[in-house]
């Protein structure tokens, strides 16, 4: 090749996700970053007062439930979303049976607050105090499902783990001391006064939804942290090449145990925020479904990028609530909510496979296995 042809030939555009928002915000200087970070939170906090602005509020808030409630759904999602991410994303573990953990950290906590616990007489807990020992105990679940299936992958594992959380169902459908559909009922809430007003009360859930924003920046933070270190770098080459990974000295028993029972936290933290704010819990509320849905949500946002699952978990609880209240020609929209839900999906993994917000490394396979499709 002439020395004309290299100076006029176009460099080739690496895909590394260097264009764009993305791109533009991680050239940015770390105090820049700190400063947009900041901003996006307070507006995260502002959420609630959305429907105050003129012409745009009203078309974004939820009609059929109000909107402070909408906002923490999906606060709890959001977490689910992101302790998913780290088994599923990070550590390429699928996970079926996400929602038995969810369910572990609320059961454990009604265990310790209820009256209608048979422990209640021994405990009696408020909720502040049960939230460790039910974080404890969803951890304990994570081991306790990893460490039998450390030599399982794929639908082996995602089988193994949807038998997890049926078991847990069951268990609590079916045992006295869970109480089945009756539930418990009575659960505390979280504590504080504010000029003589308890703050997390039964009217307002702008509190609980505060409360929720505010777990999921520290969840954010850890995670963040997690992915930049040695544990974040071992489940990357686990979820690479196990077999590999272990050649080269990676303890994979380890790390898939550590991504389990970091899964597990999250997921329980989610538990706890729900029963506090519900003050009810039963049996009917962990079904299958919930497990595939927050699947679902990690999926179509960018499984293996924190921002993909923020915005995954956010639209599979703010979509169903969207659709409530709303009528065309006499049907009710949320009775066809998981349809359309489902048709959403469909559509963006036809034209984005790798998710709305893709993970970079996500992307450029993606990317690299569409040059390797021979042309029809």
């Amino acid at each position: 090749m002439s020395d004309t042809a290299v100076a006029t030939e176009k460099p080739k555009q690496s895909f590394r996700g260097d264009g764009g928002v993305r791109g533009w915000f991680g050239r940015q200087p770390g105090w820049v970053r700190a400063v947009v970070a900041l901003v996006a939170a307070v507006l995260a906090f502002l959420l609630p007062y959305v429907g105050d602005i003129p012409v745009i509020g009203p078309q974004i808030i939820t009609e059929g439930i109000d909107w402070p409630s909408a906002l923490f759904n999906m606060s709890y999602y959001v977490l689910l979303a992101l302790g998913l991410n780290v088994v599923v994303g990070y550590a390429g573990l699928l996970d079926l049976g996400y929602v038995g953990f969810f369910a572990v950290g609320a059961y454990g906590t009604a265990l310790l607050t209820s009256k209608d616990s048979v422990l209640y007489s021994h405990t009696g807990w408020a909720w502040l105090a049960a939230v460790p020992v039910a974080l404890a105990a969803t951890m304990l679940a994570g081991l306790i499902l990893g460490y039998p299936t450390l030599r399982l992958r794929g639908d082996y594992l995602a089988i193994v783990t949807l038998g997890f959380a049926e078991i847990i169902r069951i268990v609590a459908t079916n045992t006295e001391t869970f109480r089945g559909d009756r539930g418990f009922t009575s659960l505390p809430h979280p504590p504080g006064t504010w000029n003589g007003e308890v703050i997390f009360g039964v009217t307002d859930a702008i509190p609980y939804f505060w409360l929720g924003l505010g777990v999921i920046i520290a969840v954010i933070f850890g995670v963040r942290n997690l992915d930049r270190s040695r544990v974040g770098r071992s489940w990357l080459a686990i979820r690479e090449d196990e077999e590999a990974a272990e050649i080269m000295g990676v303890r994979t028993t380890k790390f898939k145990l550590w991504a389990f029972s970091i899964g597990a936290f999250i997921g329980g933290l989610g538990g706890v925020l729900f029963a506090g704010e519900q003050g009810f819990i039963n049996s009917s509320t962990f079904v299958l479904q919930f497990s595939i849905l927050v699947l679902a949500g990690v999926v179509m946002g960018g499984s293996g990028n924190m921002a993909g699952a923020i915005l995954g978990g956010a639209l599979i609880s703010y979509i169903p609530d969207r659709l409530r209240g709303i009528s065309v020609g006499g049907t009710d929209l949320y009775e066809y909510r998981f349809a359309m839900f489902g048709v959403v999906i469909i559509i963006i993994m036809i034209l984005r496979p790798q998710g709305l917000i893709p993970s970079r490394r996500r992307a450029m396979e993606l990317k690299d296995r569409e040059k390797e499709v021979a042309p029809l």
